[in-house]
């Protein structure tokens, strides 16, 4: 069955879009077919504001995997393209998020979808809205438009020109 996944891809590390680059095409080798892709962003660093800024891009990907074997290629992903995880919200090569997957809700030890921090995020939520604006959060029950709209986060996402 096909199933239709929404997710954040970024990097604060490195070449930050050959390592997106990179990531489009392992999505694609190993994960499904990405249709969709916004423009990439350059964000500034949320949660630990003292990082370097971001690049970020909102990937639309149509897989027969289901959520927790999508989750377990995303990891392999992000270990093959050097993700080391060291500290909550620190330097990172590479991040993928899961941020919806169909119109499901899950909720497990380690999977939470939709993503749980969606609405205070700009950083996910210009990219998202992008390639998905009318789409509707699954809880929320509101457009990924309006949680933008309503978003009280002030920190900068630009279209980046490389």
């Amino acid at each position: 069955m096909l199933h239709t996944a929404y997710l954040l891809t970024g990097s604060n590390e490195g070449d930050r879009a050959c390592i997106l680059q990179q990531c489009r095409e392992e999505l694609n080798r190993t994960a499904g077919n990405i249709v969709r892709a916004s423009a990439l962003y350059e964000t500034a660093a949320w949660g630990k504001e003292d990082l370097p800024a971001h690049l970020n891009q909102a990937l639309k990907l149509e897989t027969n995997l289901e959520p927790e074997s999508l989750l377990a290629a995303i990891h392999a992903i992000e270990n093959k393209l050097g993700r080391v995880r060291q500290e909550k919200w620190g330097l990172r090569s590479i991040d993928i998020d899961i941020i919806y997957f169909g119109n499901r809700v899950i909720r497990t030890d380690v999977l939470t979808i939709p993503h749980p921090l969606i609405q205070q995020r700009r950083f996910v939520l210009v990219p998202i809205c992008e390639i998905a604006g009318t789409l509707e959060h699954p809880v929320l029950r509101v457009t990924n438009e309006t949680l933008l709209a309503g978003c009280s986060d002030h920190l900068s996402v630009v279209k980046y020109q490389n």
